[in-house]
């Protein structure tokens, strides 16, 4: 039997990978019980790093200890050894969204939280040092000087990051008053761009899986002129190619949702940027605009 790497593996993972491969080719030494194990793990791929040794030979039709002599067979100690190459391709974004779900469920029944806690601590530290890694500040500077010169500024963000950019607009409306999220509610982002040009800026985030309509709402931008940046997972990512300014975020974590933390960093880093090419005024701004919520007693009278 040749070497057969089924095309729903995750494909970005080499060591899933081997283990397929010494699978087929181990075959023909395998027990007829051990190869219809072999045969669902090389259809099945996915399921290995979410299941159970006993839910796995149930979906095989075959005895929990059938996978255990099988994975044996081929050099390892037992199931979980076995099955270890496939859940590290769940922890490091391969998988589907679903299939994570899964997995994250399978560590709660384990009791493993601790190992999760100290996964998403790690990922969430590394994505902030991965993304600003790899990241022009000159680039960022620049961006922000489009920011800061244009009459409006349009941020767009749906889903997950349509939080982020309504965050990161409100942030920049105590000092700035140019700045708009969208959608709209009850809108869409190529109405809100309706009447935008080349004196405006579009700052737009999407990750996989893309977003059809934010990919739609960067190429209407482009064609009516407008200033792109743009955060996403890849250079590749469609919304990356047509900025005018690119930046990278790094959004993989243990759990089935792509991380914020990154995303959050770097439009803070770029409000910063963009305070700092600003005007004096700004600072006069920022104050005016906490003083005034201090007289309608919007603060505490002890949290300064």
């Amino acid at each position: 039997m040749g070497t057969y790497v089924p095309m729903s593996i995750m494909n970005d993972t080499n060591v899933s990978i081997s283990v397929l491969e010494r699978l087929t080719e181990e075959w023909d030494a395998l027990t007829p019980e051990a190869q219809k194990a072999a045969r669902y793990v090389l259809e099945n791929p996915n399921d290995v790093g979410v299941s159970t040794v006993r839910e796995i030979a149930e979906a095989a039709n075959v005895k929990p200890n059938t996978f255990v002599r099988m994975a044996r067979q081929v050099g390892f100690e037992g199931y979980e050894d076995f099955r270890a190459p496939f859940r590290e391709a769940i922890r490091s974004g391969a998988a589907s969204f679903p299939d994570r779900a899964r997995w994250l469920q399978d560590i709660r029944k384990s009791g493993d939280l601790g190992g999760l806690y100290a996964e998403m601590v790690e990922g969430a530290i590394r994505n902030v040092e991965d993304t600003f890694a790899g990241i022009d500040s000159q680039a960022l500077n620049a961006a922000a000087e489009a920011i800061w010169a244009s009459r409006q500024v349009f941020t767009l963000g749906v889903g997950v990051n349509n939080a982020n950019a309504r965050n990161f607009t409100y942030l920049a409306s105590t000092g700035m008053t140019q700045f708009h999220a969208i959608p709209r509610p009850g809108s869409t982002p190529v109405d809100d761009l309706a009447w935008a040009d080349e004196r405006d800026v579009l700052i737009a985030m999407t990750y996989r899986p893309y977003r059809s309509e934010v990919i739609e709402a960067v190429r209407i931008a482009r064609e009516q002129g407008l200033t792109i940046i743009s955060l996403s997972d890849s250079p590749a990512s469609p919304i990356i190619r047509a900025a005018d300014y690119g930046f990278v975020a790094a959004v993989d974590t243990p759990q089935f949702f792509p991380s914020s933390v990154s995303t959050i960093a770097l439009l803070e880093t770029l409000l910063s940027f963009v305070i700092a090419a600003a005007s004096d005024e700004i600072v006069e701004r920022v104050k005016k605009f906490h003083h005034r919520r201090r007289q309608l007693g919007i603060y505490a009278e002890d949290s300064d």
